[in-house]
């Protein structure tokens, strides 16, 4: 198998699947500014960046991942930045959570090479855990806004995810995850590495 990759047409293909007979706008990155609040009439919990710069911030953040995506990327760390990265750009109008679970299981799956075996596979699990999840995203949005990206939490969910999966089909992990990774932000922090963590490689 070749070097992985990731594409913006996979990350738009996986959105219209999940939007297409809700909105107009499936598949494409959002006309509109948007904001994220715990429920209707509440402050905004988090409020992505302007629409007009989503084409640029994705075009960064595919270009980040597959310039650090080799031999020496621990993939759950790889897989735990595209779920962050997704959600914290927001590119699209509606269906960005179930995007970016969606796109940071194939991340997963192509660095390990084919489908990981489980009765419930990544997705569906960070799912169930929803509010561990969102408490996760919220401390690396925060924690990117202080200028300095901390994905320890939400990389320590994804692990115990995999390997929840990995143990409902009866097998163990090919290699144990990685240890929590801290990314730091730069002036153009979507263009951070993951590095310093080891696990699972392409």
């Amino acid at each position: 198998m070749g070097k992985p990759f990731l594409s913006q047409q996979v990350i738009k293909a996986f959105n219209f699947h999940a939007i297409t007979c809700l909105h107009a706008y499936a598949g494409e990155y959002r006309p509109c500014p948007v904001e994220i609040s715990s429920g209707p009439g509440l402050p905004p919990q988090y409020v992505p960046p302007a629409h007009y710069r989503v084409q640029a911030l994705m075009d960064d953040f595919v270009n980040t991942v597959n310039r650090n995506w080799d031999q020496n990327t621990d993939a759950i760390a790889m897989a735990t930045y595209v779920l962050w990265r997704i959600n914290n750009i927001h590119p699209f109008i509606n269906g960005n959570g179930r995007t970016a679970r969606a796109t940071c299981y194939f991340a997963l799956c192509v660095a390990a090479g084919g489908l990981l075996p489980g009765s419930k596979v990544l997705p569906e699990l960070i799912r169930q855990n929803r509010q561990e999840y969102c408490d996760a995203l919220q401390l690396a949005h925060d924690s990117y806004g202080r200028g300095a990206l901390d994905l320890s939490v939400l990389h320590a969910l994804v692990s115990r995810l995999v390997t929840e999966q990995l143990q409902s089909a009866a097998t163990p992990p090919s290699a144990a995850p990685g240890a929590p990774i801290v990314m730091s932000a730069a002036s153009n922090p979507s263009t951070a590495a993951t590095q310093g963590a080891q696990g699972l490689t392409p």
